[in-house]
């Protein structure tokens, strides 16, 4: 599921040099988490919105998730890491950046259903900017279901909000993405 041009590459020995050891006294976690780092990282760097920031969270995610990995009782691994990527992201943009809770009513507003063709038609470098430029909350959501192809379901554990929450977020993102993409068209149009 995952979209050319839109996620985050990165250079895993900087995060697997660190945990490498760790790793090796968890052999099927280990393995299992090794197979969803490149979606750990995307996540975490579409939340910090900076590489090296993305790295540190991945890197003390992995570390949690290999600490408290005798808790896992499900059959997923991947949604299991993305909660811990989730909730280690807030908590270092809460340390260090002063982040705080989302407010709904601040950021909602009218949306509809129908995907847009112009969103499907933008540049990747274009989108990378949209999404950017969304609240934490909507990209998260955003990122998880279009980028990472979580269900809804998934992100709602992920995330720990209702199903119903994450299906308005993702409307309103989509929403706000028609809007801001919209108006670049027109800010173009006027400089040509």
């Amino acid at each position: 599921m995952r979209r050319a041009g839109i996620n985050f590459a990165f250079e895993r020995s900087s995060i697997l040099g660190t945990v490498r050891d760790e790793l090796g006294h968890h052999d099927s976690l280990g393995d299992a988490i090794l197979l969803h780092l490149d979606a750990a990282y995307n996540l975490a760097r579409w939340l910090t919105r900076d590489a090296t920031d993305a790295e540190d969270v991945v890197q003390e995610s992995v570390l949690r998730a290999l600490k408290y990995g005798a808790g896992f009782a499900g059959e997923n691994v991947r949604p299991w890491l993305l909660k811990i990527v989730r909730n280690t992201g807030y908590a270092f943009l809460s340390k260090n950046r002063g982040w705080s809770e989302f407010d709904e009513l601040e950021h909602g507003g009218s949306f509809d259903d129908a995907e847009t063709v112009e969103i499907a038609k933008l540049d990747a470098e274009r989108l990378k900017a949209l999404l950017l430029a969304l609240p934490t909350e909507y990209r998260e959501v955003l990122i998880l279901r279009e980028l990472e192809g979580l269900s809804y379901r998934e992100i709602s554990d992920v995330a720990d909000i209702p199903v119903g929450t994450v299906m308005s977020r993702i409307a309103r993102a989509r929403q706000r993405l028609r809007n801001d993409a919209s108006r670049q068209a027109k800010v173009h149009e006027h400089e040509l």
